[in-house]
């Protein structure tokens, strides 16, 4: 592979709107080429983004031959079906979460990307914020002393629209796909996989969930207890806390510039740490570095850790009577 990494947008939705200007801060990446269903939709988003070429289906960007690795941007029910043609096709791939619209699809991605030796990692910007980084260094170097809790929260107003993306349960609408996999991912970061998963929450009449509260459980008595929600806003806010003392992520926790420690008989500690760019920049050198590197995945995010919060989010989803499916056919 070249030094010089060349990208590829699939779905040019809002998320890729906001990701794209990050590109800029991104050494030995540039993007080449982006795909949409529409042609008319991607050839305007190629020229108001300076991108050389746009394909008018997600086939053709496979077959592109300019293309290193392809950022993946469609509704989360369509991720599974285009990465394993990807990932046939050879192309690393940056894959917005929710990774898959379902556990199992999650599996069968992770196999073939291991089977083919191909780089995939989940598009999970939250692991590469200087500040969260902060965070993961203050509680290995045992600042809180060990960690046995955690809580966190995400939450959104939002109009019921029965045609809109986010409660469209063939799109992979809901909270817990949309915004849950926040506070999953930022507690099994620390914590690890949960033993339990106990759920409480309700859902919109087209059949995604409208709002969950987790409780993850672990064989040593350490706990998780998470917040989501489309219904009713949250704070954004995240707390760790050790036996030593606490670390407050300020919100919004999912890209925060802003920790405090506590620790006991200490006065709080700020630290603020921001992003470069908007803040999707830091997962973009990753991935680029990675595939420089020849790496198949990031010590980051690594794959099994999509997995084991693919599947909390999965047994909370069919807890609460949500039946999500992956998309077979969006090629």
């Amino acid at each position: 592979m070249s030094a010089e990494i060349r990208w590829g947008v699939v779905g040019p939705g809002r998320i890729a709107e906001n990701v794209l200007p990050d590109f800029a801060h991104v050494e030995g990446a540039r993007v080449t080429a982006v795909a949409s269903r529409s042609a008319e939709r991607g050839a305007d988003f190629a020229r108001r983004h300076g991108i050389p070429r746009s394909h008018g289906s997600y086939a053709e960007i496979l077959a592109d031959p300019d293309v290193d690795v392809l950022y993946l941007a469609t509704p989360h029910a369509q991720h599974a079906a285009v990465a394993l043609g990807a990932i046939a096709a050879g192309k690393a791939l940056l894959v917005e979460k929710a990774f898959t619209a379902t556990p199992e699809g999650a599996t069968e991605v992770v196999a073939a990307a291991r089977a083919a030796g191909v780089f995939v990692m989940e598009a999970m910007w939250t692991r590469f914020q200087p500040a969260v980084v902060a965070l993961r260094e203050l509680i290995a170097d045992g600042a809180i002393g060990e960690v046995r809790s955690v809580q966190a929260d995400l939450g959104v107003a939002r109009e019921y629209d029965p045609a809109d993306r986010l409660f469209a349960l063939e799109l992979g609408g809901g909270a817990l796909l949309d915004l849950g996999v926040y506070v999953v991912s930022f507690a099994q970061m620390l914590l690890g996989t949960p033993d339990t998963v106990a759920v409480a929450g309700s859902t919109f009449p087209t059949g995604v969930d409208a709002e969950a509260a987790l409780l993850l459980g672990y064989a040593d008595g350490r706990s998780a207890t998470l917040t989501t929600s489309l219904r009713y806003p949250t704070p954004g806010a995240a707390r760790v806390m050790g036996t030593g003392g606490w670390i407050d992520v300020r919100p919004r926790f999912h890209h925060p510039d802003t920790i405090v420690l506590n620790r006991f008989g200490a006065e709080p500690e700020t630290i603020t740490r921001p992003p470069l760019g908007t803040g999707y920049s830091h997962e973009l050198i990753e991935v680029t570095r990675c595939l420089q590197a020849g790496a198949t995945e990031s010590p980051v995010m690594p794959l099994a850790d999509t997995v084991a919060v693919q599947d909390v989010l999965g047994r909370a989803a069919r807890a609460l009577g949500v039946e999500h499916r992956e998309d077979p056919s969006p090629l």
